[in-house]
C-alpha cells in the first residue's frame, strides 16, 4: 500500500492521541494510523496524572476537613485503603483502553497495536505488518530513570507505577527522590499510614523549582511525620521486601519494607529504529525546532521532544505539529509552561525565577492580611518575577491550597505579557486565596520602584 499522505504516529499516549485528533479537526481526509505496544491512553492516564491525584485527593479532602471546626468534629474514622483503590479503578477504567481506542477510531485514525521499528525511511514495521509512510510523528513517551545503586535491582523496587498500582499500604517506604513524583506519593502514603523517608542528592525538596517551594514543603512534611534527607544519596541496598535497608553516603542505615524509585524519567528513543531517520538523539530526547520537526517528514512531541515532560506541553506540542502537517503557520512558544505539584501544598510555577533583569518579590500567605476562611490559616507563597525595563511578568511560583488552580491568572499574564500596571488594576476576587496575587503584585511594584 502507497504511504503517500498517510500518517503514522508513534505511540497512543495523551501527546499521540491528542496529535491525531488535532490533524483530523484540520484535514478530513489524511489517513492516520496510530501504533501503541502498551494502553492507549498512555502514562498519564494509568500510571501518572489521573491515578496519581484520584489517589491524593481522598486525604486531601480529610485533612483540610480537620481544619474546619464543625467538620473536624464529624470527620471520626480512617481513611479507607480498599475505597481509596476502589476510586483509582473508577477513575482509570480498570485499565480498560477501550474507550481511548474507540475515540481513535471515532477520529477516523486506526489504531496498531505491537511494537513499532522503523525499517526504512518512510517504513513502519509493526509484527509482521510493514506501514508504508509519508509522514511520521514519534510521540513515545518516556520511562522512570532507575539510578545505579548497588542491590536495588537483586532487591526490588517499585517505580510510580507499581506505587500507583499497589493493593496494599507498606508498613515503611523509602523514597529515592524529592521530585513532584517522589513529594507527591510520599505524602499520599504518609497519610495512608506508611512511615515515609524521602531521599535526594540535591539540597532542597523539588530542587528544579524556587528554593522557597522546597523549603515551604520540607516543613509541611515534618509536620506531618515525612523524614526528609535532602544533601544523601543512596549508596547500597540490602535484603528484599518487607525486610530492606538503604544505606546513606553519610553512613545513616534506613529499615523500610518497600523502596520507590522517583528519580526522574527518561525519553523513549531508542529500540524504534530512529538511527534510520537521521535525527538527532539526545539524553534529553528527539531535537527539535518550534514547529516540533526533528527531520524531513518527521516531528516528536510529548516527553519523547523532551523539552517539558509534562502532559500538556505534549498535547500543545501536538496541536503545533498537526498545524504544521495541515500547513498552518504556527510555532511554539514556551515562555509559559504552567506545572503543578499536587502535594499539600500544591505548588504551582510558570516561567523563569532567575536571569538578568529580572526583579523578585514576594507574598507570604501566613501572618499577612490575607482574609481567607481559614482559621489557623496554612503557610503560604506567591512569589514573582518580572523584567525590569519592560514591566512585565516572566515568571511565578504559588504555593498554598488549590495553588494550582489559582495560577491560571499568572500563566496568562506571562503569556501574553501583560503590563504590570494592567495586573495591579485587575480586581481579584474576595476571599480567596487568589487575592494573594494583589499582594504580591504590589510587592513586586514596589521592588521595581527601588
Amino acid at each position: 500500500m502507497s504511504g503517500n499522505g498517510r500518517v503514522v504516529v508513534l505511540g497512543a499516549g495523551s501527546s499521540g492521541e491528542h496529535f491525531a485528533g488535532a490533524l483530523r479537526a484540520l484535514d478530513a481526509e489524511l489517513e492516520i494510523v496510530v501504533v501503541e505496544r502498551e494502553l492507549a491512553g498512555g502514562e498519564c492516564s494509568y500510571y501518572a496524572c489521573l491515578p496519581t491525584k484520584t489517589l491524593l485527593r481522598p486525604a486531601e479532602v480529610l485533612a483540610a476537613a480537620r481544619l474546619a471546626p464543625g467538620a473536624a468534629e464529624a470527620v471520626t474514622g480512617e481513611l479507607d485503603p480498599e475505597r481509596v483503590f476502589w476510586w483509582r479503578d473508577q477513575v482509570t477504567d480498570g485499565r480498560d483502553d477501550s474507550w481511548h481506542a474507540g475515540w481513535l477510531s471515532s477520529h477516523r485514525a486506526e489504531l496498531v497495536r505491537g511494537d513499532a521499528r522503523v525499517v526504512d525511511p518512510g517504513v513502519v514495521a509493526v509484527g509482521e505488518r510493514r506501514i508504508e509512510y509519508e509522514k511520521l510523528v514519534i510521540a513515545t513517551g518516556s520511562t522512570p530513570a532507575i539510578p545505579s545503586i548497588p542491590g536495588l535491582e537483586k532487591a526490588g523496587y517499585w517505580t510510580n507505577r507499581e506505587a500507583v498500582w499497589a493493593g496494599r499500604i507498606p508498613e515503611s517506604l523509602v523514597v529515592l527522590g524529592g521530585g513532584p513524583v517522589g513529594c507527591e506519593l510520599a505524602q499520599f502514603y504518609r497519610r495512608m499510614g506508611s512511615l515515609v523517608t524521602v531521599v535526594d542528592p540535591n539540597e532542597r525538596l523539588l530542587p528544579k523549582l524556587d528554593p522557597d517551594a522546597g523549603a515551604l514543603l520540607h516543613s509541611a512534611f515534618e509536620r506531618e511525620g515525612i523524614a526528609v534527607r535532602i544533601g544523601a544519596r543512596a549508596e547500597r541496598v540490602e535484603g528484599k521486601p518487607p525486610k530492606l535497608r538503604v544505606e546513606l553516603d553519610s553512613g545513616e542505615p534506613i529499615d523500610a519494607s518497600q523502596i520507590l524509585v522517583a528519580a526522574g524519567r527518561r525519553p523513549n528513543v531508542h529500540g524504534f529504529g530512529l538511527e534510520e531517520l537521521g535525527i538527532e538523539l539526545t539524553p534529553r530526547g528527539i531535537a527539535v525546532d518550534d514547529r516540533m520537526r526533528s527531520g524531513d517528514g518527521v516531528w516528536a512531541i510529548g516527553d519523547a521532544a523532551g523539552v517539558a515532560l509534562l502532559t500538556h506541553v505534549g498535547k500543545y506540542q501536538a496541536r503545533v505539529a498537526a498545524a504544521d502537517i495541515a500547513g498552518r503557520e504556527v510555532r511554539a512558544d514556551y515562555r509559559a509552561i504552567p506545572a503543578a505539584v499536587f502535594t499539600d501544598p500544591q505548588v504551582g510555577s510558570v516561567g523563569r525565577m532567575e536571569g538578568d533583569g529580572l526583579v523578585t518579590a514576594s507574598y507570604r500567605i501566613a501572618g499577612g492580611r490575607l482574609s481567607t476562611y481559614e482559621r489557623p490559616r496554612r503557610n503560604g507563597l506567591v512569589k514573582l518575577a518580572a523584567d525590569r525595563e519592560r514591566r512585565i511578568l516572566v515568571g511565578a511560583i504559588a504555593i498554598g491550597p488549590e495553588a494550582g488552580e489559582w495560577l491560571g491568572q499568572l500563566t496568562l499574564a506571562v503569556r501574553a505579557a501583560i503590563p504590570l500596571e494592567v495586573l495591579l488594576d485587575t480586581i481579584q476576587p474576595y476571599p480567596t486565596f487568589s487575592e494573594a496575587i494583589f499582594n504580591a503584585l504590589r510587592e513586586l511594584d514596589t521592588a521595581l520602584a527601588s
